[in-house]
């Protein structure tokens, strides 16, 4: 038999299987559907890296999977194409993004279908062709309809690298999640997607999501829902109020200060009665040099300035509260104001003692001399008049009773999600498709004039000023809409929106009149399995949900929820154990396996290599483990043999069917590839294996290796391939063991041992104990008092003396 040549074998099933559109999903098949979704990849010009495979490798086993069990598989792929990092490349190696772009994809699919991998590529998407992003502007309309997207001036976190807009959720830290420079905060008109509007659907809809734990507390996280009370607080000489949330308006009591943001609009709104101007201004022109992350996370000393002039009124004891503003507090959580309770949080302890504000304890058990007393869930209250001796529950619905009853405020459910910061002052985007008239309007483009194509720029370099590259385009830039002369809106979406609706796409990728067809995407819908990186958990999934949801209620889709089911892969780190980077040397070309071991060889070790869902360093030798495991069954058709196999390697057998199938779904795929080894090693070392036993070896191994395993089944004489072959099920009566080990025993003490068959009667096999050569000299003159049998495992006589 030949050697296993690798690269000859992949080439001729990759060919043959675009040749036979092997992979092509079929719209209302009588089969039932599968939809098996990975997040589409920005195609970078460097390729596809080990982090790409990983991603992709564990739906492409259940896709092939699921092909083989009689499913109609959708399994597409596309490309998320927009945004930064061809932007930059391009600016940098002076090429226009178009064709950096046009270049990428082509480099990318061309590694996808070396590896392998079995994508229904005739429904590809690119989120920068017109004919798509025409669906996206589209989206957007429809949102902009309901009041979904609307602009505003504000402080936005900038990157001065970049020269770019990011949302909270692209500078965590204080730092852009593309080039890493530190953000800064810059007033800017900008446009945002009213998500907040959806945060309680957001939040329900995770009920129906099956996933692991923690990516459903991210999500539960970032939305942050929080019950409590809206109180007004009356400010003193004016007729106005300061509104704040609080989730413990049980210690309203002890309220003795407020904070506000810099950016607050009471400032505004008050500047005359404020005596301390100045400081204020100086105050706010310090923090707008500051990021988000910078003035709500660093450990620090908490700043601040006395509003002189302006007080507010504790509701309560009627007690005058300076109003002091600091960086701390954020325009975009809650009011932008909080009631300040020194006496019970550590921050405004230490405010309080730097300011000399009065401290007050509320609840009982602490020493406000040394420090704020915090474990304040089970306490009572105290110094706090109709609620003394009331537990803190007891307590916060009393005063919500109170604040209601006296209109002093009303109870309410807040979110810690801020609205989506949707523009980017950059030309690699989608164009908003809005447009400013001359008498200071805004007005939505007409629908039937989508897609409004990205100019073509030569110089397409964002300004220093921050100003959008598209401003340059004066032709496109400048028309005539509503009979007023207008220009068009110069800032572009975020990379974010072309990814919030991809998956819908897929369903009918070519239609022309609408994104996608309603029978089709009820065909389709949802996506059973979506497999994506953790670090998209907070950001793109609940971006894709948000935008599903709100076609949903638009009635533009047939289900409130896109997904079923999301899985998230753990990084694989370099064989150093840090994570891969260039500089540091330890980046692994996936590739360059292919070329040396073979595409089959690099599948399977990217899922043997640990546990999927953690991470992981890369390993060489592991490499080289995996294809010889491939070499070996490529040459266990020499031991195929038609003398039946071995009942212990028959109830192997079909153990590992069951326990393949049971891995494969619950994602412990280097499990599932352990167990097809030790079968291969079972088969050699019985010295054979039955033509039955092999078909179904290759049928278990082909999700995670089909380019051999189709090679060495043509071998056997099928003409058709494994693609819809039928998978392996596993016969629960074979799995049980033909003979088993009975130990034999008089008074206790083993006397022998008998292999007898598994289903044995007790009557015969008394019989058979008591026929053993091996216990006669331990019978011989005795009675028997009792036999005790324990079937399959242990028969013991108690004997004495006749």
């Amino acid at each position: 038999m030949m050697d296993y040549q690798a690269s000859a074998i992949e080439k001729k099933w990759q060919q043959r299987w675009e040749k036979d559109r092997a992979f092509q999903a079929i719209d209302f098949s009588e089969k039932p559907k599968y939809y098996a979704l990975v997040e589409f990849p920005y195609p970078s010009g460097a390729g596809m890296h080990v982090g790409h495979i990983r991603a992709y490798a564990s739906l492409e086993v259940i896709a092939r999977k699921r092909r083989m069990e009689g499913f109609n598989v959708l399994f597409p792929i596309g490309f998320d194409a927009f945004g930064l990092p061809t932007e930059n490349f391009a600016m940098k190696e002076n090429i226009h993004p178009r064709i950096v772009t046009d270049q990428n994809i082509q480099h990318f699919t061309t590694q996808l279908k070396a590896i392998g991998f079995s994508f229904d590529y005739d429904r590809a998407v690119d989120t920068t062709d017109p004919s798509y992003y025409r669906w996206t502007q589209w989206i957007f309309l429809k949102l902009y309809e309901q009041g979904l997207a609307y602009r505003n001036k504000t402080y936005v976190n900038y990157c001065p690298s970049c020269q770019v807009v990011l949302a909270n959720e692209e500078s965590q830290g204080g730092e852009c999640d593309r080039c890493g420079s530190p953000i800064v905060q810059k007033e800017k008109d900008v446009w945002f997607l009213k998500i907040t509007a959806y945060a309680q659907k957001l939040l329900d809809g995770l009920k129906d999501l099956e996933t692991l734990p923690r990516i459903a507390l991210e999500q539960e996280n970032w939305i942050g829902r929080s019950e409590g009370a809206l109180v007004r607080f009356p400010l003193a000489g004016v007729e106005d109020t300061l509104e704040v949330f609080t989730t413990r308006s049980d210690t309203l009591f002890g309220a003795t200060f407020m904070v506000i943001a810099p950016e607050h609009p009471l400032l505004e709104r008050h500047a005359k009665h404020i005596t301390n101007g100045a400081a204020i201004e100086a105050y706010q022109a310090q923090a707008r040099l500051k990021t988000e992350f910078e003035r709500t996370q660093l450990v620090k000393d908490k700043t601040g300035v006395r509003l002189e002039g302006l007080h507010a009124i504790n509701p309560l004891t009627q007690q005058p509260m300076p109003i002091f503003i600091a960086d701390y507090v954020m325009m975009g959580y809650g009011t932008g104001a909080i009631m300040a309770v020194p006496g019970h949080d550590s921050r405004d302890y230490a405010f309080a003692k730097t300011y000399d504000c009065p401290i007050v304890e509320v609840i009982a058990g602490g020493d406000l001399s040394v420090e704020a007393y915090t474990d304040t869930e089970e306490g009572t209250l105290i110094n706090s008049g109709f609620l003394n001796g009331l537990d803190v529950k007891t307590a916060i619905r009393t005063m919500n009773d109170h604040l209601e009853r006296h209109d002093l405020g009303h109870t309410m459910v807040n979110f810690k999600m801020k609205d989506w910061a949707f523009n980017r002052q950059r030309y690699w985007g989608e164009p908003i498709p809005i447009v400013h008239l001359s008498d200071g309007r805004m007005a939505p483009l007409d629908e039937a004039s989508l897609p409004l194509e990205l100019p073509y720029l030569e110089d397409f370099k964002p300004s220093a000023e921050g100003a959008s590259p598209l401003a340059k385009a004066e032709d496109w830039l400048r028309l005539t809409h509503q009979g007023q002369e207008a220009t068009r809106e110069t800032d572009t979406m975020p990379q974010w929106a072309g990814s919030s609706w991809y998956f819908l796409r897929y369903t009918d990728p070519h239609n022309e009149h609408v994104f996608a067809d309603y029978d089709k995407l009820q065909y389709w819908l949802p996506v059973d399995w979506y497999n994506g990186g953790m670090e998209h958990v907070t950001r793109h999934v609940i971006y894709s949900r948000f935008w599903h949801r709100f076609l949903y209620d638009q009635g533009h889709v047939p289900y409130p929820e896109p997904y079923k089911k999301r899985t998230a892969q753990g990084l694989i780190l370099g064989p150093d154990g840090d994570k891969m980077s260039k500089s540091k040397g330890n980046v692994v070309n996936p590739m360059e396996i292919v070329e040396h071991y073979g595409a089959d060889t690099l599948r399977v070790y990217i899922l043997f290599i640990g546990d999927y869902e953690q991470p992981t360093p890369w390993s060489d030798a592991g490499v080289k483990g995996a294809r010889r495991f491939l070499d070996k069954v490529w040459r266990l058709k020499e031991l195929i043999s038609p003398s039946p196999d071995d009942p212990e390697f028959t109830r192997l057998l079909h153990q590992t069917i069951a326990e393949v199938d049971h891995d494969c779904e619950h994602v412990k795929f280097n499990t599932a590839i352990a167990k097809l080894m030790t079968l291969t090693n079972a088969a050699y070392k019985q010295n054979r294996i039955s033509l039955e036993a092999y078909e179904t070896l290759l049928k278990l191994l082909n999700p995670f290796a089909p380019h051999v395993c189709e090679e060495l089944y043509e071998a056997l004489g099928h003409e058709a391939s494994l693609v819809h072959a039928p998978y392996p099920k596993a016969d629960a009566s074979k799995m049980q063991a033909q003979t088993v080990t009975v130990v034999l025993s008089v008074n206790g003490k083993v006397r022998a041992k008998l292999e007898v068959e598994a289903d044995l009667d007790e009557a015969t096999l008394l019989e058979k104990a008591l026929a053993e050569p091996r216990l006669q000299p331990f019978l011989e003159g005795k009675v028997i008092v009792k036999r005790i049998v324990v079937p399959q495992k242990l028969i013991n006589f108690v004997v004495k003396d006749a």
